[in-house]
């Protein structure tokens, strides 16, 4: 069984749970996901199945499109609302006008630094920073160059026209939209917007709408790959392996070329019609348009090289 899954992954799992239970409904071994999400957030988990975990390194670097909801009023030890509160600003009136808010967010977008939040699972000498901040244990932390393309609040209808929501408990919450790039941490945005505002912030809800190509429109729950697998339907909700390169060229073989490559031989193209770049990586298709390899093109000397083998058995 080899394909990809984008999976709607609810609050209250990680995303190895998730894996994990992919790997259980389809009997599968090899499962693997290409984009970490924090066990309270929401939203598309793109799962990939049998072959297909050969191809997490052209997903891993995808943008990334989140709706989030940054609250007002405390900060926490993790950044969200899974953590304890550390610092107390409640906001007792809406003291920010939508231009200072669209300021705020303004001044985020573009290429920024970040510095990785001890929960996180980024690792430093090889350990993660969450194993050692639930320690007790704080390092220093070089800042990451991380890119946010879009970022802007979303007027939900409830509020009646204003971009904040006030909450009973003396705190306000803002809706946003981010798209940014991989390795963004959304949370550190909702404190970084709040320290633009003069205020304490944390990231109360998180749901991730897109990864890359991929949209939660097109997602599936557990629940629901659970009853398609009941049905033996499963491989219904399973996406070809060439779903996950849209962006990446390709090249028809011949019968005879498309035997080689499976044997991790090298191609020989007309340089002279090939466009592509050196180190260009290329999907390497059958004559039937099935992909069966992804290969590293060399423009010295018209070489295409197999790289990783996706159907390495004939027909």
């Amino acid at each position: 069984m080899n394909g990809i899954a984008i999976i709607d992954k609810p609050a209250g799992l990680t995303s190895y749970d998730v894996v994990a239970r992919v790997r259980r409904i389809l009997c599968e071994r090899r499962v693997g996901h290409t984009g970490t999400l924090d066990p309270f957030a929401t939203g598309v988990l793109v799962v990939l199945v049998g072959r297909a975990t050969r191809l997490a390194q052209f997903l891993a670097g995808a943008d990334k499109e989140y709706q989030a909801l940054v609250r007002f009023g405390y900060a926490t030890d993790t950044g969200d609302v899974t953590g304890e509160p550390r610092s107390t600003n409640r906001v007792n009136k809406m003291v920010w006008s939508d231009e200072q808010i669209e300021a705020a967010l303004g001044s985020l977008r573009g290429r920024i630094n970040q510095v990785p939040p001890m929960y996180s699972a980024k690792k430093i000498r090889g350990q993660k920073l969450y194993e050692l901040a639930r320690r007790g244990v704080e390092v220093e932390r070089a800042p990451v160059s991380v890119v946010v393309h879009e970022i802007e609040p979303v007027r939900r209808a409830q509020q009646q026209g204003s971009l904040l929501h006030p909450n009973g408990d003396g705190t306000c919450d803002l809706a946003v939209r981010v798209v940014c790039s991989a390795g963004t941490y959304v949370r550190v945005l909702a404190e970084s917007i709040g320290e633009k505002l003069g205020a304490d912030a944390h990231l109360a809800a998180l749901r991730r709408t897109r990864a890359g190509a991929f949209r939660v429109e097109d997602a599936v729950s557990l629940d629901r790959l659970q009853a398609m697998a009941d049905e033996g339907r499963q491989t219904k909700l399973l996406l070809p392996l060439d779903a996950a390169l849209s962006e990446m060229p390709f090249v028809h073989l011949s019968e005879q070329d498309a035997k080689r490559t499976r044997h991790g031989a090298v191609i020989y193209l007309d340089g002279a019609a090939v466009k592509w770049g050196d180190a260009c990586h290329v999907q390497m298709r059958n004559e039937h348009g099935r992909l069966i390899a992804i290969g590293v093109y060399s423009s010295t000397n018209g070489q295409l090289h197999p790289r990783i083998l996706l159907d390495p058995e004939e027909e």
